[in-house]
This record gives C-alpha cells, structure tokens and sequence, in this order.
C-alpha cells in the first residue's frame, strides 16, 4: 500500500522534515498553527510550540532550525532582541505580524529575520515562504490545500461583514466568550449570537469554513481581524 505522502517524500529524498518551532502568545492561534503543519506541510516538523519567550529559548528542544516568531509580544522583549538570539543560536526567524507596517518590517529585517509576512496571508503562502528561506521546495501540486476553492478563484475569498459582525469576530477571537462579547459591544446576547453565526455563514460561503472556534480564530488571524 502506497504512503499518501509518498510522492512528497520522493520528491525531498532522504532530507529529514525542517525542525520548526513556533512562538505566538494567543495559545489557540498557536495551536491552529501547529495543526494545519502537521497535517499540510509535511516537510517541516512542529517540535517546539510556546506561549512565551522563556518557555521557548529554555525548551530542550531550541534552537531549531527555523522559528516563526510573532512580532506582538506582550512580554517586554523586543522584536530585536528576540531575533538576534534566535540567529545566534544557529536559527532562521521568519517573523509573523497582524501588525504589516514599513516600521516593523525594517525593525525584524534589521535585527536579522529571513522574512516578515502578515498573518492574513493564507498559510499555503507562509509555508512557501518558509520553503524558500530554507532554500527547498515542494513539488508542485504536493501540498494539501488548506481550503476548498471555487471553481475558476484564484484568490482567496474575505467576507464581507458587517461593523457589527466585525467587531464581535475581533472580540470573540480575542479570547472573550459570547455573554462578554455581548456585553463589551453593550447589545444582548441573542444579538452577539447572531453575529457570531452570521460571520460563520459568510465564510462557510467563501469556501473556508469556520465552525470550530479555533478555525474562526485562525480566520480571524488571516484576514487582520485579531488586534
């Protein structure tokens, strides 16, 4: 019986998966991160996953050979020095922003990131980008789509929501629950519900599907949603 991952594996030999490891302080993010790699890409190896600068550089498992680092921290430890350490200990950074401005691009590119990429990229995006900064490629058509497309769409599909449909999708991807977003939005609960279902409706339209929370956080995440 033939590995599904077979043709992949051919087309890297005998190079064994990329170590990676990942730094983001919104856990269920980080999480949905670690998912889609492990199922998606499977030329790279999760091995390290953190909520906080500490708990990565004291892992046993750093360095590796490539970290995504997010620039937003609430950890008082810059970007720079974030980075530099990172490049000291033998590893490439590929910094992830829902912040995509010329200040903290020159601000990762100077302390020594490989690359600065915006979270609402689609991750099919982010991971090339992380091939190229490896200097290895997939073969194409290898990688697994991560979403379903429309015939004939190239680009991925934002919803459009509604002011109220975007804000309860920011502070529900923020960690709140319903009865809070309802609350913080100062409407009743069955309102905030509505929004809620009404944003997973709209992406289920687009082809991306947001049912689980953690799926309508990383959607939040793509499309700069998350504050």
């Amino acid at each position: 019986m033939t590995h599904p991952d077979s043709h992949l594996s051919a087309h890297l030999g005998d190079r064994a998966p990329i170590r990676l490891a990942i730094l983001d302080d919104h856990e269920v993010l980080l999480d949905s991160l670690n998912s889609w790699i492990t199922n998606n890409a499977p030329d790279f190896d999760v091995v390290l996953t953190a909520s906080t600068w500490l708990q990565l550089v004291h892992s046993d498992r750093f360095p590796t050979e490539l970290v995504f680092l997010d620039f937003q921290l609430k950890e008082p430890v810059s970007i720079e020095a974030r980075v530099r350490t990172c490049r000291a200990a033998g590893a490439k950074v590929i910094v992830l922003s829902s912040l995509d401005s010329r200040e903290a691009r020159d601000r990762a590119s100077s302390a020594g990131a490989a690359a600065f990429l915006s979270k609402s990229l689609p991750m099919q995006e982010v991971m090339d980008a992380a091939r190229q900064v490896m200097g290895v490629e997939a073969e194409g058509g290898a990688q697994l789509d991560w979403r379903p497309l429309p015939s004939g769409s190239a680009d991925q599909s934002k919803p459009k929501l509604s002011a109220g449909e975007a804000d309860a999708l920011t502070l529900y991807a923020s960690g709140l629950s319903t009865p809070q977003v309802a609350e913080r939005m100062n409407v009743q609960y069955e309102t905030a519900k509505t929004y809620l279902r009404r944003v997973r409706e709209k992406y289920a339209k687009a082809n991306r599907p947001a049912s689980k929370k953690a799926d309508l956080i990383r959607r939040a995440a793509e499309d700069g949603f998350l504050r």
